[in-house]
């Protein structure tokens, strides 16, 4: 056993540990930053396979973008950041449900697969990835930032309640001079 291999292994336990971490936590905003901790470990095991360019996608992506719309998600609705008792449930059957699909698709790939080898195909380089995506892909990738910009717009629409409503007159607005009490300034 290699030190890659070796460096495989504990970035995957610590993947799998922050993941544990993740969904049995009763804080919110913990399970925000458990999560950066397992895509972190993720983009390393990347880095160890050799995908350099999608470790960093990785970070950028899901680290930098994803895990931060989330914790804005939660500050901008006010959500609770404590602990929830909504989230105090009994875990064994979504543990047994995982559980069962974790050995079901296990048993899968061993039948489907019989310790047989696959030729891979030659390493794709960052500049075939581009091609790609710039000539084949650019549609459903500017469709998709549409989406999202229109997402994040909504998320900010839903959580202040103030915008769009007329604002409420007030008893003193219509008198020149006077102090408009709601805004606490001179007319």
């Amino acid at each position: 056993m290699t030190g890659a291999d070796l460096l495989l292994l504990a970035l995957g336990a610590v993947a799998v540990g922050a993941g544990v971490l993740v969904v049995t936590t009763k804080h919110l905003v913990r399970a925000g930053l458990y999560l950066v901790v397992c895509l972190g470990a993720l983009a390393g095991d990347y880095l160890v396979l050799g995908a350099e360019l999608v470790a960093w996608v990785q970070v950028l992506i899901y680290v930098g973008a994803v895990v931060v719309l989330l914790l804005f998600a939660v500050m901008l609705t006010r959500a609770p950041i404590g602990a929830s008792d909504d989230l105090d449930r009994p875990g064994w059957p979504a543990a047994l449900i995982g559980g069962g699909a974790g050995l079901g698709l296990s048993a899968l790939l061993v039948d489907a697969y019989r310790w047989s080898t696959v030729a891979l195909p030659d390493a794709g380089t960052a500049e075939r990835l581009g091609e790609q995506i710039f000539r084949s892909w650019v549609l459903p990738f500017e469709v998709l930032s549409v989406l999202l910009l229109a997402a994040l717009v909504g998320a900010v629409v839903l959580s202040r309640p103030d915008i769009g409503r007329p604002a409420a007159a007030s008893p003193t607005s219509g008198v020149p001079g006077g102090v408009d009490v709601d805004a606490g300034r001179r007319r």
